[in-house]
């Protein structure tokens, strides 16, 4: 019966951030639909033209989701009971630009888009530009983890390191992002677009990241 050690490798990484994503939310409501659709599309094309405004190329904004959903609302009749009315259509759009890590074009990018009317719900996240390379590192820390206990194992127990076996890995989707929150209210949009790029220069918080996986030696002796 072949003889074996398993252990738990943990990896980890400290990253800085160096790319930035910006989504933009809209989200048009009217009781008639070609309205809400003509009223979204808007809303888009000035997005477009504030993107381009703080000089990305055409095609730049990109959509990660779309959606038309109807509304209904609760309403109390005559006789004190509810009823589910419906209330319009809602067309809802979720876009994203993606750029290096660049407070001067961040500052030129929200001043634009809170000068061009279109008063989409913003976020901001700080991240990396090539997350693979940051899995590749996070495995190789996780791996030469693993293999030094498993050395300081066998060696105390007086028998050999043999053959790799197997690896236990999960493959969900790491969130290489900063714990760093900007944020940027409703109310404040319309003086940033008068204040000529007033947006503040951050440094984002390091990204770091932790990862397991579980290896099974033979051991020898």
């Amino acid at each position: 019966m072949t003889k074996t050690i398993t252990v738990k490798g943990v990896g980890s990484v400290s990253v800085k951030p160096d790319h930035i994503i910006l989504t933009l939310s809209i989200t048009e409501k009217d009781m008639d639909y070609e309205a809400a659709m003509e009223g979204a599309a808007k809303r888009i094309s000035k997005l477009e033209a504030a993107a381009m405004a703080a000089g990305f190329e055409k095609g730049a904004l990109k959509t990660l989701s779309f959606n038309v959903d109807t509304r209904y609302e609760s309403v109390r009749d005559g006789d004190g009971n509810y009823q589910s009315v419906f209330a319009g259509y809602a067309c809802s759009y979720r876009l994203k630009l993606a750029f290096d890590l660049d407070n001067e074009r961040l500052a030129a990018v929200l001043t634009a888009v809170a000068a061009s009317g279109a008063e989409p719900e913003l976020g901001i996240a700080f991240t990396v530009k090539d997350p693979a390379k940051v899995d590749e590192e996070l495995l190789a820390s996780a791996a030469a983890n693993a293999r030094e206990k498993a050395q300081v194992l066998c060696a105390a127990s007086g028998v050999g390191l043999g053959e790799l076996l197997s690896i236990d890995y999960d493959w969900d989707e790491l969130r290489i992002v900063s714990k760093t929150r900007y944020e940027v209210a409703d109310a404040a949009m319309p003086m940033m677009a008068a204040g000529k790029r007033s947006v503040p220069e951050i440094e984002p918080d390091d990204i770091d990241l932790h990862d397991t996986a579980a290896f099974v030696w033979e051991i020898r002796g």
